[in-house]
């Protein structure tokens, strides 16, 4: 992206197509009615009143259609990212409090900032930390805790603010005798209101109707007077713009949690981008521009007051299903909340905060992904072990724990599984040219006099070792049967000064023992690697083939008795 074509806004702004603004006008209205229940009930769920949902879906949503690269992410308030506000600035502050209100627009403006800066310094890559099995199992631990946290609002009783799944259940347990009757049917017809409405596809978003019918229901049957607690008074206007007040102390406190969600964010707004992006091939997400989009997106939610914001998926979903075709989409969407800001929010004040919370539970477990807990079941048990391990340590240890575990599980078993790549054995299928690993073709024939192997992987200082066992152990079960081995070494991408090291050992031993050792298919880095090494000389020129037919072919052709082998090389020391 050169200079003159940034901000990406420029470049749906100067070539609009008139034809596109009925898509982004159906759009942005339907996301903006979307937003606003939704909005008001992550802030509940975040531990902060129900307007500052709507002040986070004002500036933010524009920041993001001037800077983001993609035209259909509805960026504001998320469901994952309020649960990891409300455990974050629950541990330091008193909900409700002034100085909570503070530290979640704090924690709004670190956020940004990280996320800015990631973005500049181009560290878009760091989302690959998060393999899918750990993003699946980290989800879908997540949106359990975060269905479960609303069990107090449904059941119309304080059960204390926690993260952990056990002390929500144990406390829900301890207080069902003082269950509201009234909020929890409220609370259930909440859900099934929403579910009805989806299924039945209407144009109308199901959080609005239950909202209404919500407020109606409170207001006619004065349920509010049973006990029924109600949003109340929501002051109207909109939020005043200013830095929130920064401390070093509470930087410090803030800090764990602050990389958390900068990484979760992005990676949950990026996912949903890039899968929209392959409907739609007028422009190209750019993720490192997309992380200062986030990023400017979280610190303009600072200056209003805002709490952390991301890209969410089922807003993105209907932006796209729409007809979003362009950024304006969102800008709409935000011109709507800040409508009913100014002119609409006395309208909410029956509005029952079990509805609220019926929207948040509806929204999330459908992120509980069984489905691909099945599917990696059947198709790959390592990686449905890191999903459930990454599930069990969200549910056990928490929400940052968690995600930290499944990142160090994540790095752990992608090392070591780079320590142990696959190895095969290879023989030549009867009539033909092709070298087959023997384990799967067992008619293949070995080479006589010959022991073909292939290392699909880097060879580096941590599998070198693992390397030159297994040959060895190979070399020995054959005894004196063979006099080559040839190392099919196309899959072999890298060699590190370990591994070169390592390989000019392991090249001597086999010297030492009478064994020639070739090579085949060595390809250009690994070659290059070699080379600096001073390796190609010890190998020999003439032990260099371009495939293993070829060295095969040459090796039949020379008469290798045990009387013509190498001698082993003099070493220099």
């Amino acid at each position: 992206m050169t200079f003159f074509n940034w901000p990406p806004s420029l470049h749906w702004i100067k070539n609009y197509d008139r034809t596109w603004l009925r898509g982004d006008v159906s759009a942005g209205l339907t996301v903006g009615i979307m937003l606003i229940p939704q909005g008001m009930a992550y802030a509940l769920l975040a531990g902060l009143p129900p307007i500052y949902g709507l002040y986070a879906a004002t500036l933010p949503l524009i920041i993001y259609a001037l800077l983001g690269t993609s035209r259909q992410l509805a960026v504001g308030p998320v469901a994952m990212d309020s649960l990891l506000t409300a455990t974050a600035v629950g541990a330091i502050a008193a909900t409700g409090t002034d100085e909570y209100l503070a530290l979640a627009a704090l924690l709004a403006l670190m956020v940004g900032v990280f996320q800015l800066l990631a973005g500049l310094v181009r560290l878009g890559f760091l989302v690959d930390l998060l393999s899918r099995p750990i993003i699946s199992g980290f989800t879908s631990a997540a949106a359990l805790i975060i269905g479960l946290s609303q069990l107090q609002h449904l059941f119309g009783v304080d059960l204390g603010r926690s993260s952990f799944v056990h002390e929500i259940l144990v406390a829900a347990w301890m207080k069902m005798g003082q269950i509201n009757l009234p909020t929890l049917l409220l609370g259930l017809g909440g859900i099934g209101v929403v579910l009805l409405v989806k299924r039945a596809k209407t144009a109308i978003p199901g959080p609005l109707v239950v909202v209404v019918v919500g407020i109606l229901a409170v207001w006619l049957g004065g349920l509010s007077e049973m006990g029924v607690k109600i949003v109340a008074d929501i002051p109207a206007g909109l939020p005043s713009v200013g830095l929130p007040e920064i401390s070093v102390a509470n930087l410090q406190l803030l800090l764990p949690s602050a990389l958390t969600i900068a990484l979760i964010g992005f990676m949950e707004g990026i996912s949903i981008a890039k899968a929209v992006n392959a409907n739609h091939k007028a422009y190209t997400v750019v993720p490192n521009q997309e992380l200062v989009a986030v990023g400017a997106a979280n610190i303009s939610a600072a200056l209003v007051q805002g709490f952390p914001v991301a890209g969410g998926f089922s807003r993105t979903a209907v932006n796209d299903q729409t007809g979003a075709n362009t950024g304006l989409a969102s800008i709409i969407s935000a011109s709507l909340i800040v409508v009913t800001l100014l002119f609409l929010t006395p309208l909410f004040y029956f509005l029952p905060k079990a509805v609220l919370a019926s929207i948040i539970m509806v929204a999330v477990f459908k992120l509980i992904d069984w489905r691909e807990a099945r599917r990696l079941w059947a198709f790959d048990r390592s990686d449905f072990w890191m999903l459930a391990v990454t599930f069990i340590a969200t549910l056990g240890l928490g929400i940052q724990l968690g995600i930290a575990a499944g990142v160090a599980l994540s790095v752990a078993v992608h090392v070591y599984r780079s320590m142990r790549p696959h190895l095969a054995v290879l023989g030549r299928i009867k009539g033909t040219n092709s070298f087959r690993n023997l384990a799967r073709f067992p008619e293949a024939e070995e080479p006589k006099g010959m022991l073909v192997i292939r290392f699909d992987g880097p060879l580096y200082f941590a599998n070198i070792t693992y390397f030159q066992a297994w040959i060895d152990d190979l070399i020995a079960e054959r005894e004196d049967r063979i006099h080559t081995v040839l190392i099919n070494a196309e899959g072999i991408a890298r060699i590190d000064s370990s591994a070169a090291y390592g390989l000019e050992q392991f090249i001597r031993t086999q010297r030492g023992r009478g064994l020639t050792v070739r090579f085949a298919g060595l390809i250009g880095p690994a070659r290059d690697t070699l080379k600096r090494a001073g390796l190609m000389e010890l190998i020999g020129a003439d032990n260099f083939f371009l495939d293993v037919p070829k060295a095969v072919v040459s090796e039949q052709c020379f008469s290798a008795k045990p009387g013509n082998r190498v001698p082993a090389l003099q070493t220099n020391e």
